[in-house]
């Protein structure tokens, strides 16, 4: 006689969903941050495992046994990377961006080290950077990511991401947004630093005896940081487009690599 009503099945499907979510969660930005405590990260990944359970999880007769845990754990990870690469094009686009737009400025050697990522970055880069997380977490980005978790347990069973044709196609055709979002952010700054260092050719060749070097370098920093300032509003309108995106695009991703047939 079971007194306590144990399952054994009901034990090995909650292992299903912490797994799930333990690998995807913090593979993907914001969530597996280093400047995030472990024990918070361990707190929420029980929270939110033990809020999902209920609702999305694996039969657990899904659990494989012997060496397939390995293989399932590898394809938790290949999931997880693949999603955060999606969700990274963005901030990947605004660092981008914002190299480009110190090196204009002049603040190529001015470099600080990303607590998150730990890369050292241009302080521009950065700055953006920091801008372009806020805005991803105003505008929900962060219940985008947890949607993706969510249609996870849909589309892939544990362990069972398929590397097809049709799931790089989708992932290199969206790579090259990154590249057209940077310039696009960094287009303003660009313009405005071109059309100055136009004029201080013209001053030189019209006044030669000018010290132009030394002038333009606080002309370049001052324009720079004015059309700056521009582009916080058109850089949200950016990160509102591309999270508009993300939905489709993760359920189109998880079809293209479920080994179901939709």
């Amino acid at each position: 006689m079971d007194i306590f009503g144990y399952n054994p099945n009901d034990l090995l499907s909650y292992f299903l969903t912490l797994f799930r979510i333990s690998v995807v969660l913090f593979l993907l930005p914001f969530f597996g941050g280093k400047t995030i405590p472990n024990p918070v990260k361990g707190a929420l990944l029980l929270v939110l495992s033990l809020a999902l359970w209920p609702q999305l999880s694996f039969p657990g007769s899904m659990m494989p046994t012997g060496w397939n845990i390995v293989i399932m754990f590898i394809g938790e990870m290949l999931l997880g990377l693949i999603l955060g690469m999606v969700v990274r094009f963005l901030f990947g686009a605004v660092q981008l961006g914002g190299q480009i737009i110190g090196f204009q400025m002049g603040f190529a050697m001015v470099n600080v080290v990303d607590p998150i990522t730990g890369t050292s970055n241009a302080v521009s880069a950065h700055f953006l950077y920091m801008c372009t997380m806020l805005t991803f977490l105003v505008l929900n980005g962060h219940l985008y990511l947890l949607k993706a978790i969510s249609l996870s347990f849909e589309y892939i069973p544990p362990g069972g991401l398929l590397l097809t044709p049709s799931l790089t196609n989708h992932i290199l055709q969206f790579s090259s947004t990154m590249f057209v979002l940077a310039i696009k952010i960094a287009a303003p700054v660009m313009a405005a630093l071109f059309l100055v260092d136009l004029s201080l050719a013209l001053i030189s060749k019209a006044a030669p005896q000018m010290h132009v070097l030394v002038l333009g370098f606080p002309v370049k920093i001052t324009v720079g940081f004015f059309f700056l300032g521009f582009i916080f509003t058109i850089m949200a309108d950016y990160v509102g487009d591309y999270l508009q995106q993300l939905g489709p695009l993760f359920e189109t991703i998880m079809k293209a690599g479920s080994p179901y047939t939709f």
